[in-house]
Parts: C-alpha cells; sequence; structure tokens
C-alpha cells in the first residue's frame, strides 16, 4: 500500500508540470462554488442580508444582468490575450534561447494559477447569470452572489496586471538561467546530502531486468524499489542514465535474485518514462539547457557573447556544485546496507559533452575563450574534488580548448593570450 500512495503522489506531482493542470482544478471549484451559492441562494441568503446589511447586496435585475454580462464577456477577451501572450512567450523563447526550456516555462505555477483565476471567475458568472429568474423580485435576486462576482472580477483585473509584470519578467534569459540554475542546485544538493560512498558488489553476473516500455528515463521511485527489495530480499542496479531514451526490450535493471513476473512488472513500474524533460527530475539537464543557450547565443543570427559570458558563468558554479557528487549513487536501507546502484553520467563525460560544443561554436571568439579557461581553472583549484580523476578531466578539456582555440584564432595577440592563460594554470 506504502508503495501505491508514493506511486500515486509521484503521478499527481509530474502533473503539476501540465498547462492545464491548475486551471483544471480551479474551473472545477468554481463550478462547485457556483452550485454552493446557488443552494444558499434558495436558503434566502440575499433576502437576510437585504434587511440586515444591505450593501451586501445589488438587488436590481437589470444591474445584474448588465454585470454579469459584462464580466463574461471582458474576461472571454481577457483570457484570449493570455493564452496568446503564453504562445508568444514559449515562441520567442524556443526560436531565441532554446527548445529544451519550454518544459520549465510551461510548468510555472503562477501562470497556471493566474489562467485557472480567470475560468473560476467565468463559470462562477456564467452560471449566476443563469440562476437570475426573469420575472423575479428583490428577494429571488441572487444579490450577494452577483456582489462575489464583483469582487472575482476584481481580483482578475490584479491577478491580470501581475501576469503582465510576470511575463515580461519570464522572458528575459538572465532570469531563465536563473530559475534552471536554482532548480538544478536544489537537486544536486539533495543529492549530496544523500549519497553515500558505501562499495556495492560486482553486478556482472546479475539477473537483467528488461524494460516493458519506450521513453525517456526522467525520474525513479526510489522508495518503492527499496521496499520492493526489502520484502523480496533483493538488490538491485539501475542501468540506464537519467535523460537517456529507452527503448522496450533494453536492460533496465540488473537484479541479485531471480524474479518471478509479478515482481518484475513492479520493479518496472517504478520506473517513470515521460516525454518532457524537467530540471527537477534531473540536474544534468540544467547543463544541456544553459550550454545550449551558450551556443544559440553564438550564432551568427543572433551574436550575442554578453548572454554566452552568464551562460559560462552559471556552469562555472554547478560544475562547482557538482564537483561533490560521486559519480554513481548507492541508496542504503535503514540498516544501512546498500540494496540500489544508480548509475549517473559520470563527470568526466558531462564536462566534455558541454566543453565539445562550446569549443565548437565558441572558439573563434576570445573573450568567450578566455572566460572557459577561467571556469576550468576555477574548477581546478577547488577542494571539494570526490575523486581525484576530475582533476585529470578538467587538464584534459584545458588543453583541449588551448589547442581549438590557437588553431582557431587569427590574430597574433589572441593566441599569446590564451597561451600565457594556459602557462600560468
Amino acid at each position: 500500500m506504502k508503495r501505491y500512495i508514493s506511486s500515486t503522489l509521484s503521478y499527481i506531482f509530474k502533473l503539476e508540470s501540465k498547462i492545464a493542470f491548475y486551471p483544471s482544478v480551479l474551473s472545477l471549484v468554481g463550478l462547485l462554488f457556483a452550485f454552493i451559492m446557488f443552494y444558499l441562494e434558495s436558503k434566502g441568503i440575499s433576502k437576510y442580508l437585504l434587511e440586515n446589511a444591505p450593501v451586501l447586496v445589488v438587488n436590481d435585475t437589470e444591474t445584474a444582468r448588465n454585470l454579469l454580462t459584462t464580466f463574461i464577456a471582458g474576461l472571454i477577451s481577457i483570457m484570449v490575450f493570455s493564452f496568446s501572450m503564453v504562445m508568444i512567450l514559449l515562441n520567442q523563447a524556443s526560436s531565441n534561447f532554446s527548445p529544451r526550456i519550454l518544459p520549465g516555462l510551461i510548468s510555472n505555477r503562477r501562470h497556471q494559477i493566474i489562467l485557472g483565476v480567470y475560468n473560476f471567475t467565468l463559470l462562477y458568472c456564467i452560471f449566476t447569470l443563469v440562476s437570475i429568474e426573469p420575472d423575479g423580485n428583490k428577494y429571488q435576486l441572487p444579490g450577494f452572489s452577483v456582489l462575489l462576482a464583483i469582487f472575482a472580477m476584481t481580483c482578475c483585473l490584479a491577478a491580470f496586471i501581475y501576469f503582465i509584470h510576470s511575463i515580461s519578467q519570464e522572458i528575459q534569459v538572465n532570469n531563465i538561467m536563473d530559475r534552471i540554475f536554482e532548480t538544478a542546485k536544489c537537486r544536486l544538493q539533495i543529492l549530496i546530502e544523500s549519497q553515500s560512498n558505501t562499495d556495492f558488489e560486482d553486478t556482472s553476473d546479475w539477473n537483467v531486468i528488461y524494460s516493458n516500455t519506450s521513453g525517456y528515463f526522467q525520474d525513479l521511485n526510489i522508495n518503492a524499489l527499496k521496499d520492493i527489495s526489502h520484502s523480496k530480499n533483493f538488490k538491485l542496479e539501475i542501468m540506464p542514465i537519467k535523460g537517456r531514451y529507452v527503448l522496450k526490450g533494453l536492460p533496465l535493471a540488473k537484479s541479485s535474485e531471480k524474479l518471478d513476473d509479478d515482481v518484475i512488472e513492479e520493479v518496472c513500474s517504478a520506473f517513470h518514462f515521460s516525454r518532457s524533460e524537467l530540471v527537477e527530475d534531473n540536474y544534468l539537464l540544467a547543463f544541456k539547457q544553459i550550454s545550449e543557450i551558450a551556443v544559440k547565443a553564438m550564432s551568427p543570427g543572433i551574436n550575442d557573447p554578453g548572454t554566452a559570458i552568464n551562460a559560462i558563468d552559471y556552469l562555472t558554479e554547478l560544475f562547482a556544485i557538482r564537483l561533490q557528487k560521486y559519480d554513481t549513487n548507492i541508496v542504503c536501507d535503514s540498516d544501512e546496507v546498500p540494496v540500489l546502484k544508480i548509475n549517473s553520467v559520470d563527470f568526466k563525460d558531462l564536462l566534455f559533452q558541454v566543453m565539445a560544443a562550446l569549443r565548437t561554436y565558441c572558439k573563434h571568439d576570445v573573450i568567450i575563450v578566455q572566460r572557459l579557461v577561467l571556469m576550468l581553472n576555477f574548477l581546478k583549484t577547488r577542494e571539494e574534488f570526490k575523486i581525484e580523476s576530475y582533476k585529470t578531466a578538467i587538464e584534459q578539456e584545458l588543453n583541449n580548448l588551448v589547442e581549438d582555440a590557437t588553431e582557431s584564432l587569427k590574430n597574433e595577440a589572441d593566441i599569446k593570450l590564451v597561451k600565457q592563460m594556459l602557462i600560468h594554470t
């Protein structure tokens, strides 16, 4: 039961990243609230308030109809404009920065809630308008409900002003990179705090579990796997790396014991596959997205070295945090016995993938090359190394960068500057 609850909560958390999640929930809340007010009006709440607090009741039928009709028409216009702004934001971000940042922008909770407030008010106004009887007197008029509609519309106007402010900030590349960086930083710190340096036994002769579906391996329900391994008394090695595309029938995990079909099905259900990519699930996406923003900024069509320099600064800090993490995650049970081995991208491979793209597209710009050399020098002098091979990988990438830069640069002064920076490292 605990595993099912954990899987359900994880599924609900995934739904939050969908752009329609909060608007749908708040729309249902608005519909429910309209029926609650309809019930209270049938019990005479407006009649009671008209006699005791008339300022809280709209007691003119035509005024109520005109207000609600205007609210409905105005809200539809605001919603069309807001949705159009969201689409423009996504299109511009995809064109100027990277298509991979779109899932992070779509999952912006503030914008989802604002769109949900619009839907809430729109549905409430529609059903309140329908509840007005054509020949009703002032006691039958839902005057208090109309007053609540006025209050809800005021909230919508305030939300619209905030939406304009937020959308103008969201499109700025510095804010996009800062959001990606902060999310990845939190994810990395969680992994660093929970990591263990315990040795894991050899898995070369273990039983292989094959994938029963295809998709990008985005997340893993570790608590569910710990419960399964504890109850069935076996250990697991997770073979694919997060973010990789896993085809149906390829190796998914290795088990220390031969498992029956039911247990294999439970193990496979703990793997979460998705077509979208979120930094909250996989910090490696932050390196990919920020490096792609830097590469796109250095393209001839955009030619924005300032953005590339900012991206390198964020990558520098992310790599400094990554130095504190081991290449393999070992998960232990309550008795500190290792039960799960989770493979991840080696620091050497991660650094090579980032630097290969940056070297290819930025080696002709001496300012960018200088900033990359400073980044690698900074990383080499850090004291948080978990594995000594990290320093070797940094030195190798530093030599590769200087070699490519000296071949690409034409000015002798630029070449001399780059070589001097390598000598003084």
